[in-house]
C-alpha cells in the first residue's frame, strides 16, 4: 500500500527536502518530515502556506500534480483592496497571463478565516484595506494565484492552500503532518 502524507507547510519553507541553491541555509521539508522515500506531489511557493501532499507512489504523485487531471485546489487569499463581484468576474472567465490563458476559477469573497498567525505577520497598511477571497483552480502554474489576483489589480498579501481534491488541512497545525489513507 502506498503512503500519503498531508503536511501543513509553514511560510518560508521550501517544498523540497534539500536546499542547494542558497549560500545560507533555508528551511526545507527535512526540517519537519523524517520519512524516507516520500516526495511532494506538486509544489507550494516558499512564501505560501498550507497543504502539501507527499507520497511514495510515483503514479499517485503524477496524478495529483498533473494539470490534465484537473484536480481542484482551494486557496484562501488575503488580498490588497476590497474587490466587487464585477472585479472578480475575470477570474471566473479565466485571465490571460504571460504564459497564456488560465482556466476559469471559482472565486468568492469570504470573511477573514480563523487561521494560525503567520510568522512574520503580513504587512499592515492603514491607508490600504485588505480582504479575503476563496479561489479554486484546476491547474497549478508557478505563482498562478498571485499572478491572477495581481492581474485584476488586487495583489495577494497572504496565500494559504486549504485543500487539494478531497484532502484538506482541517485542524492540522502549521509544521505538522499526518498519514492518511491513500486512494490506491
Amino acid at each position: 500500500m502506498s503512503r500519503l502524507i498531508l503536511f501543513n507547510k509553514p511560510f518560508d519553507v521550501l517544498s523540497q527536502f534539500t536546499d542547494v541553491r542558497s549560500p545560507t541555509p533555508r528551511r526545507t521539508l527535512s526540517d519537519f518530515i523524517d520519512v524516507p522515500k516520500v516526495y511532494p506531489a506538486g509544489r507550494l511557493d516558499r512564501d505560501s502556506e498550507g497543504l502539501l501532499l507527499l507520497t511514495d507512489d510515483g503514479r499517485l504523485q503524477a496524478q495529483i500534480a498533473d494539470p490534465k487531471a484537473k484536480t481542484p485546489k482551494t486557496y484562501l487569499a488575503q488580498i490588497e483592496g476590497e474587490p466587487t463581484d464585477a472585479e472578480l468576474a475575470p477570474l471566473r472567465r479565466g485571465v490571460t497571463l504571460k504564459d497564456g490563458p488560465t482556466r476559469p476559477a471559482q472565486v468568492r469573497r469570504i470573511a477573514p478565516p480563523s487561521l494560525w498567525d503567520r510568522v512574520p505577520p503580513v504587512r499592515y497598511r492603514k491607508s490600504v484595506p485588505d480582504s479575503w477571497i476563496e479561489l479554486i483552480i484546476t491547474e497549478g502554474r508557478n505563482r498562478q494565484v498571485r499572478r491572477m489576483t495581481a492581474h485584476i489589480g488586487f495583489p495577494t498579501l497572504r496565500l494559504v492552500r486549504w485543500s487539494i481534491g478531497d484532502w484538506s488541512l482541517d485542524d492540522l497545525p502549521p509544521g505538522k503532518w499526518q498519514d492518511v489513507n491513500s486512494p490506491r
